[in-house]
């Protein structure tokens, strides 16, 4: 009985049961006689297939005749359409409930009512990244964001996007290397039923979810050779094919790639294509990592104090000046992502009463306690020279050194910043903190 009512769904036809003669076995399985005597159904079918079944049922005494089959067979197409519509309708409300789900988590993460609310270092230490923002936003160019893991690249990428004409858009994040490689193509582009084992039904990919909105691409770099060919052709003309599928799809998004890899250096090896670099890096936004914005340390850490304090129901406890000084004397290899887990531990171990910064970084208390006594009034210790450089000047020292050993080059396999195993664009932001000129080394080669 199944595959007969299958074929009946791909015939397309409606038929009928009357009141003086016996319908045949598929119309009595779909409508049995205590739904009425006389009734007519027909197959509704959409883009992925069966979706249901029209019936006119008529009253009691009534009698449909052959009007009524050709009724039901003239309504069958609109009544497809307009349930294959409100699917859609209903498909779109769930991701838009799912994205303004993730929105509040991250705001509810950083603290903050709205998107728009204030960014701490705006003023200061991400002024450029703010500008650079401002220029870019209203626009509809790829955005390519660079620094390392937790410097925020998220937050900004959503900023670009709730002061771009998409802000009423969807806003959609996928980390490119979370994804397993073999399901890659999958996810972004989306698959039809059928296509590969477990498909069980059409699926649409990130870009049609994100439609008509933005797209971050986080990790970027993760992103297997064939799924870079595919995103290429996305990039330039807008139109995808989902895997198993042979009808292009034109979708309309805005993407915004993230990394904390160096993707010049990735061309120049061929792990990442030239011609994707090309047009994701149209304009790049450097975020720079927390130890180069010590000054926005002190109202991050009253940000992320604010924060602990209402998600553990805790009275406000504020760093101390003491506390400051510490947590600005920390390199922070997890950037602001590690400083936000700090004051929460701290916060915790405080117990509302102090925040415990200290403890929380592994400082031993005794000695974070201990007052700090004026290098000059120390006796000079047998062995160590008499003059100590501060800390900047011998690292300006050992840059000047790599570049002229490099003869000014920055990136690639014989810079500057692969002699130094640090990112090209985090030495070129401590060059300008330092004052540091690259040119007068090329000059010397």
């Amino acid at each position: 009985m199944a595959e007969e009512l299958l074929d009946w769904c791909r015939d397309g036809k409606a038929i009928r049961r009357s009141q003086h003669a016996a319908g045949t076995p598929l119309i009595e399985t779909i409508v049995p006689r205590t739904v009425g005597e006389e009734v007519v159904v027909g197959p509704l079918v959409d883009a992925n297939g069966p979706c249901g079944i029209l019936g006119l049922v008529a009253a009691e005494g009534q009698s449909l005749g052959e009007e009524g089959t050709e009724l039901a067979q003239a309504l069958l197409e609109p009544f497809s359409v307009a349930l294959e519509n409100d699917h859609r309708v209903r498909e779109m409300e769930a991701m838009r409930a799912a994205a303004e789900a993730e929105k509040q988590s991250l705001l509810t993460k950083l603290g903050r009512r709205e998107v728009t609310d204030g960014m701490v270092g705006a003023d200061s230490g991400l002024r450029e990244v703010m500008e650079r923002v401002d220029l870019v936003a209203r626009s509809d160019l790829p955005v390519l964001l660079l620094g390392e893991t937790g410097t925020g690249k998220e937050v900004i990428a959503r900023l670009i996007h709730t002061r771009s004409p998409r802000a009423s858009g969807p806003f959609l994040r996928v980390n490119c290397g979370a994804i397993p490689m073999e399901l890659v193509d999958s996810h972004l582009f989306g698959h039809e039923k059928g296509a590969f084992t477990g498909a069980v039904e059409t699926r649409q990919g990130w870009f049609e979810r994100a439609n008509g909105g933005t797209l971050l691409l986080d990790e970027i770099g993760e992103l297997p050779p064939a799924a870079q060919v595919r995103l290429l052709r996305i990039l330039q003309d807008g139109w995808l094919e989902r895997v198993g599928g042979n009808k292009p799809i034109h979708v309309d998004v805005r993407v915004v790639a993230a990394t904390h890899r160096d993707l010049a250096a990735m061309v120049s090896d061929g792990g990442f294509r030239a011609d994707l670099w090309y047009r994701i890096a149209v304009f790049p936004i450097f975020i720079p990592p927390l130890r180069d914005r010590t000054q926005d340390i002190p109202a991050l850490a009253r940000h992320f104090a604010g924060r602990a304090a209402a998600r553990f129901v805790l009275p406000p406890a504020m760093p101390t000046p003491e506390d400051i000084q510490l947590l600005c004397s920390y390199s922070w290899p997890g950037n602001i992502r590690e400083l936000g887990a700090v004051i929460d531990r701290a916060a915790i171990l405080g117990d509302g009463r102090r925040l415990e910064v200290a403890t929380a970084l592994g400082v031993s208390t005794a000695h974070a306690t201990t007052p700090s006594v004026p290098v000059a009034s120390k006796p000079p210790v047998a062995g160590l020279p008499a003059e100590i450089l501060p800390l900047d000047a011998v690292v300006k020292r050992h840059i000047e050194t790599a570049l002229a050993a490099c003869r000014g080059r920055i990136e690639g396999p014989r810079g500057a910043a692969a002699l130094l195993k640090i990112n090209p664009h985090t030495l070129r932001a401590r060059m300008r903190k330092m004052g540091v000129d690259w040119a007068r080394f090329r000059l010397e080669e």
